[in-house]
């Protein structure tokens, strides 16, 4: 995608060179797989890797990363293992509960964690090692080539200045220009983010805007160096859903203009489905499926995804249809136990689980990879992926597929249950789910819906 930012602007194409102290921290990235950090199991392919061979090299290359936060109690592992690659143009939506890890990834991309966080691994952007440098090195690639759009944009504005003079000051600190060229810079962004006359309004203080305006001005923010990077945390939560689709839209607006790959974090799985190219899946800190978003949409090959898809609402059934919620809560991330850390919460959890944690390793598509010992088991139909969690509910024993004995109608529904998890472990495909729970034939059977469907 090629930029259209002229002038002053526009970057010569030249990267600040790291100081002295540059290399990967302690613990620097094996060029693995991420999951365990440390089994080496997984392979040699990198997460979200490209299988094309003349495909662009990638802007951000994160390997092995580890961050844990020393506390009274222990360390908590707040990152286990995460690997990705973000080539240019391309979206990285990461998905999972709050509390797996998502916007500590982030932060610890953009060098943004307390002194006191252990980071280990490596965070590579266009080759350049950026984990373990200082905070003035970092600062030369903060605004300029990596930006990012924090979750709550009024604790992100400074509610004493104008927001016109943030955006400005934003532009002047990678940019040797005059203060009224960079204030005209302030008021294009505005205008290109879609706030309604943006001279004026680049007058007004952060509170002036609702919240919908004010994440238009931090996006804006972030456009304004051209990065070829931007990290959206969780940009549309506490936003009504029109208001979600007009940030979504501003957000491809951002990517137009700049040409940036964008890594999306979020809980809306229908924003996953709608614009990224890649769908990274976190649970207790560690990636545990990753892949492309159809594969990942269509062919879901972790109980977590599975359950996190079946607890969606349907808009399309035609009978009423309880959700399915995955039951319990996520582990804590201090001693976290031996094995899988989904296996409290997992049906077809077994003995192995809870002996061994699973590597994030291929599945049957090599860019499709799983951290789940039964991947190549599991079945793809809508009504068995629901079933899974509900018979779970209902009673059924660590994916042995019985009922557990609650007694009549709940019995009977277990039992049912049960016969639904058998055919899951089966390997049962009548159809893989699609993001809204229907069922289609497989993507490659499908006739091309204009409009329909992720990018």
């Amino acid at each position: 995608m090629t930029r259209h930012r002229q002038g002053a602007f526009r970057r010569s194409g030249s990267e600040p060179q790291p100081g002295p102290e540059s290399g990967p921290a302690s613990g620097g990235g094996t060029g693995s797989v991420g999951g365990t950090g440390g089994t080496g199991t997984a392979g040699s392919a990198t997460a979200v890797a490209s299988t094309d061979t003349g495909a662009a090299a990638p802007l951000l290359v994160v390997d092995n990363l580890h961050v844990g936060f020393p506390t009274d109690d222990g360390v908590v592992a707040a990152v286990r293992g995460v690997s990705f690659e973000l080539e240019p143009g391309r979206v990285l939506a990461v998905v999972g509960e709050s509390g797996s890890g998502k916007s500590v990834t982030s932060l610890a991309v953009m060098g943004l964690l307390p002194k006191t966080a252990r980071l280990s691994g490596s965070v590579r952007y266009r080759g350049q090692e950026l984990l373990g440098q200082s905070d003035a090195v970092l600062s030369r690639y903060r605004g300029e080539h990596l930006a990012m759009i924090f979750q709550d944009p009024m604790t992100s504005l400074n509610p004493v200045y104008r927001v016109g003079r943030q955006i400005a000051e934003a532009v002047l600190a990678h940019h040797d220009v005059p203060k009224a060229a960079a204030r005209d810079r302030a008021a294009e962004l505005l205008s290109l983010v879609g706030i309604p006359n943006p001279k004026e309004r680049a007058d007004n203080y952060p509170h002036e805007f609702s919240g919908g305006m004010r994440q238009r001005v931090v996006i804006a923010m972030a456009m304004a160096n051209d990065p070829d990077v931007i990290i959206a945390d969780e940009p549309t939560t506490a936003l009504d859903v029109t208001v979600q689709a007009q940030i979504l839209e501003t957000l491809e607006t951002a990517q137009a203009e700049t040409g940036a790959a964008i890594v999306l974090i979020t809980h809306d799985l229908g924003v996953v489905a709608g614009v990224a190219d890649q769908v990274l899946v976190m649970y207790a800190g560690k990636p545990v499926e990753v892949g492309p978003v159809e594969d990942v949409y269509y062919r879901p090959r972790m109980p977590y995804t599975i359950g996190l898809l079946g607890s969606m609402p349907r808009l399309d059934s035609a009978r009423r249809v309880k959700l399915t919620p995955i039951a319990g809560s996520p582990p804590s991330l201090i001693n976290l136990p031996t094995g899988c850390p989904f296996t409290p919460r997992c049906p077809l959890a077994e003995d192995i689980c809870e002996r061994e944690e699973p590597p994030l390793a291929p599945t049957a598509a090599p860019d499709h990879l799983s951290a789940c010992h039964f991947s190549d088991q599991l079945g793809l139909t809508e009504e068995d992926s629901r079933a899974l969690f509900a018979g779970e509910h209902a009673g059924i024993g660590a994916g042995s597929g019985t009922a557990a004995g609650t007694g009549g109608g709940a019995a009977e529904e277990a039992a049912t249950g049960g016969a639904r998890v058998g055919a899951v472990r089966a390997g049962a495909d009548a159809g893989p789910m699609t993001p809204t729970g229907t069922n289609h034939p497989p993507a490659s059977e499908q006739a091309p819906v204009p409009g329909d469907g992720p990018r």
